[in-house]
């Protein structure tokens, strides 16, 4: 179903590759495995450092080799092109130009190699820890996209880590790199190389499944603080959030629509400041029964932009035509604490199915209000 992809090559300083191959087994439950494959290039000219890695993976990794789902590559130098006298495009130093463009290089041939053998492809780096379970939730994710075109899907923030890939578009992506390989570094070319392609907009999923654990760069040792906030390292139990129409009566900002706030990909509802009877609501497309909701309200960097004063409610009785569809009764499951709102039973504490939900503004604020996600998670009927 999935390959695994990662690049490495020598390092001054630190060394993760075998720590980002066992993150990536330990991580994957024993029916997960059996949909993995990961192929490891190893990217070094020096054969010395390449010929100890080998025997390392094959000690620690014996079983995972004999079963065919670790797989170790090694392109000769003799099959590069002239790494050496290539364009400075923005005033980069001959060395990075070098390293970048090796890199390109190093991709496309990893790529190349990683075409029949899976559905999907992702990308990641070979310092780099995953969350449990990643596949099981990758699998969600895709599935929850049928029907609707992509290119890419993100699953990090960071880098080249965590891209998904359709198998059928790599071929083309190995000659895009090659073909600009000194133009400019690989996380740029790949934004290129989506928007060629008619994705516009970058399709994030939060949480993260995949994070940053290397300290120092794989580009002269340099230190890489980079992290991504919103990782989680346990086994997030992604929600479903059913098909249903939004709408509210707030003043919407800009483009920060109701979709934003339902959808799993990254953004946020964002309204001004709200008044006692305004709301955010939620119409299912077919009644559920739902085990689990959670509101989180407020960002990072606008921490009073929460709801201040809150409700949120279930309803049934549906009334209307199909736009202007509406819950006649509603239900008070309980009130925002510090701005979010989580229950779990709830099928256990309503016993009706479920037509609506609906966020409720209890009380007058000054601060506008963002509602960064909101969860449902629905329970077999």
């Amino acid at each position: 179903y999935l390959t695994i992809g990662l690049s490495s090559v020598k390092r001054k300083k630190g060394n993760y590759l075998l720590e980002t191959i066992k993150s990536i087994f330990e991580q994957s439950s024993y029916e997960e495995l059996k949909e993995i494959a990961v192929v490891v290039q190893l990217a070094d000219f020096d054969s010395a450092w390449c010929e100890g890695m080998v025997q390392d993976i094959s000690q620690k990794c014996a079983h995972h080799i004999i079963a065919g789902r670790l797989i170790v590559i090694h392109v000769p130098e003799e099959y590069y092109p002239v790494l050496v006298g290539l364009k400075r495009n923005y005033n980069h130093p001959e060395d990075r130009v070098k390293f970048r463009s090796k890199q390109n290089v190093d991709y496309a041939f990893l790529l190349n190699f990683c075409a029949n053998l899976s559905d999907y492809y992702v990308m990641l780096e070979d310092d780099v820890c995953c969350s449990k379970n990643f596949l099981t939730t990758v699998k969600k994710v895709i599935t929850s996209r049928e029907g609707s075109y992509w290119v890419t899907l993100e699953f990090s923030k960071l880098g080249y880590i965590g891209k998904l890939y359709h198998s059928h578009d790599l071929p083309r992506l190995a000659h895009f790199l090659l073909m600009f390989y000194q133009e400019m570094p690989c996380d740029w070319l790949l934004i290129h190389f989506r928007g060629l392609l008619a994705q516009k907009e970058v399709i994030r999923f939060k949480p993260s499944l995949f994070q940053h654990m290397g300290y120092y760069s794989s580009y002269k040792g340099a230190e890489n603080k980079l992290k991504d906030d919103d990782f989680e390292e346990e086994s997030f139990d992604i929600p479903d959030n059913p098909p249903a129409n939004l709408h509210t009566n707030m003043n919407v900002f800009e483009s920060y629509e109701t979709s934003k706030a339902y959808s799993s990909i990254d953004g946020y509802f964002w309204g001004k400041a709200p008044s006692t009877g305004d709301f955010y609501g939620i119409v299912f497309e077919k009644p559920i029964k739902i085990s689990k909701i959670k509101v989180v309200t407020g960002t990072e960097d606008r921490q009073n932009d929460i709801l201040h004063h809150g409700a949120l409610e279930v309803g049934e009785k549906i009334v209307g035509s199909k736009k202007g569809r509406q819950c006649t009764t509603y239900l008070r499951l309980g009130e925002f604490q510090n701005g979010n709102f989580e229950i779990a039973d709830v099928e256990h504490k309503v016993l009706f199915d479920i037509n609506c939900m609906r966020i409720l503004v209890t009380k007058s604020q000054k601060e506008w209000l963002i509602i960064r996600s909101i969860s449902v998670w629905t329970s077999q009927t």
